[in-house]
């Protein structure tokens, strides 16, 4: 905001008499809850992970002599007339529902500067942790470095698996919809639990089927037999595939070669099926997990036959 008082010339901002009770109240009660939900940082009430931050965070910045002394100091704020002087680049950000600045007060702001571009974010917060956190990171990376910032992402090994309930097409005819996605709903909560007791993460899933990453090939292959016990008590039968190699992280998602080959061979795994690659046969050596040979096949996209293994039942 380019002034902290209102105005006749200026609707936003604070009345002389909400800026004193603002002052007083960091006096006395700093930081109060209605300072960080209010005027002070307008943090939503429900943001409590937040709000218990903001409290620690205001305590060590500041004691309340110095947080009335820079509230006080605010009180003085109106640089309208030097606006149009700014002859550097400027990026003004600020969301829908701020409720401490205006949104058409910082629009007003970034049209007295010369060139200057504004942003406008949604949300209803004034601190800048919250919605659109990322993209306004992202932003102000482009602004400073003059080029949009790369996408986030890291390589790393993981044993990725695919899992398939079989015939669900068929399964949805004989039980209707509700049945079906009330099925579909205690087979994905024993999932979550499989997955949890063996350390995998639930990276996608669909109707009938979901991909998960592990750090280690031979808790993949076990999770995915536990899977198929899961789905076995709900009267679903379930296949397999699992492959073991290099993946790109970007935020939540997997993505690389490795992945589409752990797609391709839960493709080719039978009914109840454990179907690995012979990445994975190799590495889970000693783990006492035993496999047959399920043979040779062309995976498509893949341009080398590919060796695949069948999990042996215990």
């Amino acid at each position: 905001m380019a002034r902290w008082f209102q105005a006749e010339d200026y609707p936003w901002g604070m009345s002389a008499e909400e800026s004193d009770r603002l002052v007083a109240d960091c006096r006395e009660n700093w930081p109060s809850l209605w300072y960080l939900t209010g005027p002070g940082a307008g943090i939503p009430r429900d943001q409590h992970d937040l709000l218990d931050f903001w409290i620690r965070y205001a305590q060590a910045a500041a004691s309340p002599a110095a947080a009335a002394a820079l509230e006080e100091m605010n009180q003085q704020i109106d640089i309208r007339d030097v606006l149009p002087s700014i002859n550097v680049p400027t990026l003004v950000m600020n969301r829908t529902g701020d409720p401490v600045a205006h949104v058409d007060a910082a629009r007003q702001l970034a049209s007295a500067i010369p060139g200057a571009r504004f942003v406008e974010f949604p949300g209803d917060m004034h601190s800048m942790a919250g919605p659109e956190f990322e993209k306004l990171m992202e932003l102000v990376e482009e602004f400073v470095t003059g080029s949009p910032p790369a996408a986030r992402t890291h390589r790393m090994l993981a044993t990725i698996v695919f899992v398939d309930i079989v015939g669900s097409t068929e399964q949805v005819q004989k039980l209707g919809d509700a049945d079906w996605s009330d099925l579909l709903g205690r087979f994905y909560d024993g999932v979550e639990r499989d997955l949890a007791r063996y350390f995998g993460e639930e990276i996608d899933r669909a109707g009938d089927g979901c991909l998960a990453i592990f750090d280690g090939p031979t808790r993949a292959v076990r999770c995915a037999t536990a899977i198929q016990s899961t789905g076995r008590d709900l009267g679903l039968e379930v296949r397999a595939g699992v492959h073991t190699g290099e993946v790109e992280r970007a935020n939540s998602a997997v993505r690389g070669i490795a992945v589409h080959l752990a797609a391709r061979v839960s493709a080719l795994a039978a009914t109840d099926e454990v179907l690995v690659s012979s990445t994975v046969r190799d590495l889970v050596a000693g783990s006492g997990l035993e496999f047959s040979d399920a043979g040779t096949h062309r995976l498509k996209g893949v341009a080398e036959p590919k060796q695949l293994f069948r999990l042996k039942s215990d």
